[in-house]
C-alpha cells in the first residue's frame, strides 16, 4: 500500500510514522509513506496557500490551486487513482468497518488542512472520502490522519505477525473485546479466572464470547442494536437486563 499525506507541517509525521507498528510495516514492505508539503505547489510568489473567505467571516480558507496541483502530480507520478481522503469534523465517522474497507485499497492520499476550512471545490471535485475521528475539532488534519493510518496499516497482511490479532480486536467482530490476563495467576490476591487456567479450549472460547457480550452490554449497548444476536445471546442479555 502507498499512503501520501498532504500537509503544511510535515515534521509532525516523522516520529509517528517511524515508530512501533508503522515502522515495522515499512520494514516488511507492506506500506510506503510519503509526506508532502503542499505549500511547495503554490503558484503564488509568496507561496501562500490560504486567503480570506468570500462573503466575509473569521479565519482563512485553504485555496484550491496548491491542493489540486499536488493531487494531480501524485496521480501522475504513481499512475494511479488514489482514494483522496479529507479529514475534517464534517466527515463520515471513522469506524473499524471503514478501516477494514480502506485497508483493501492500494493507494490512499490524505489531505490535512488547517485554518478555518477548505475551499468547497476541493470537497466537490477532488475528494473521494471525508472522514472524522469524532465530534470535536482539532487544529488541523495531521493528528486525525495519523490515527486513521495506524488503524488501517495494522490490518495489512503480515504486519502484526499474528493474523488473528486484528480479527479479534474490539469492533472487528461487532462486539467489544473480552478481558485479557497474563502471569502471575495470583497478583496480590487478585486471581485470574479459573476457566482460563483450565486448558479446556471450548470452555475458554465460550467464556470469552460471553465476556465480550457482557462488556458490550455494559459499555456500548448501542452496538448490540445492529449485532446479529443468537437466541442464546438474547437469553443471556435478558437475564442481565433483569439484574441476574
Amino acid at each position: 500500500m502507498k499512503i501520501d499525506f498532504l500537509t503544511l507541517f510535515p515534521e509532525m509525521f516523522h516520529g509517528v510514522l517511524n515508530e512501533s507498528i508503522l515502522r515495522k510495516a515499512q520494514e516488511k514492505e507492506a506500506v510506503t509513506f510519503n509526506v508532502i508539503n503542499f505549500r511547495e505547489y503554490s503558484s503564488n510568489k509568496h507561496q501562500n496557500v490560504d486567503d480570506y473567505p468570500y462573503g466575509g467571516g473569521a479565519g482563512m480558507v485553504l485555496t484550491p490551486q496548491p491542493i489540486f496541483d499536488a493531487v494531480e502530480d501524485i496521480r501522475k507520478q504513481h499512475n494511479s487513482e488514489p482514494k483522496v481522503i479529507l479529514v475534517c469534523p464534517q466527515g463520515e465517522r471513522f469506524t473499524q468497518a471503514k478501516a477494514e474497507q480502506l485497508a483493501r485499497e492500494d493507494h490512499l492520499l490524505f489531505v490535512c488542512g488547517h485554518y478555518e476550512g477548505y475551499d468547497e471545490r476541493i470537497r466537490e471535485h477532488l475528494v473521494t472520502d471525508e472522514i472524522s475521528i469524532g465530534d470535536f475539532v482539532l487544529t488541523g488534519g495531521e493528528l486525525a490522519s495519523m490515527v486513521i493510518t495506524d488503524s488501517i496499516v495494522r490490518l495489512l497482511p503480515g504486519v502484526l505477525g499474528n493474523e488473528d490479532s486484528p480479527i479479534l480486536d474490539s469492533y472487528s467482530s461487532g462486539l467489544l473485546e473480552h478481558p485479557h490476563y497474563t502471569r502471575p495467576a495470583d497478583f496480590r490476591g487478585l486471581k485470574v479466572p479459573e476457566v482460563l487456567l483450565s486448558g479446556n479450549h471450548k470452555l475458554i472460547a465460550e467464556w470469552r464470547e460471553e465476556q465480550s457480550l457482557k462488556r458490550t452490554f455494559e459499555r456500548r449497548p448501542d452496538l448490540l442494536e445492529k449485532y446479529p444476536l443468537t437466541e442464546k445471546q438474547k437469553a443471556i442479555i435478558k437475564k442481565w437486563q433483569n439484574g441476574n
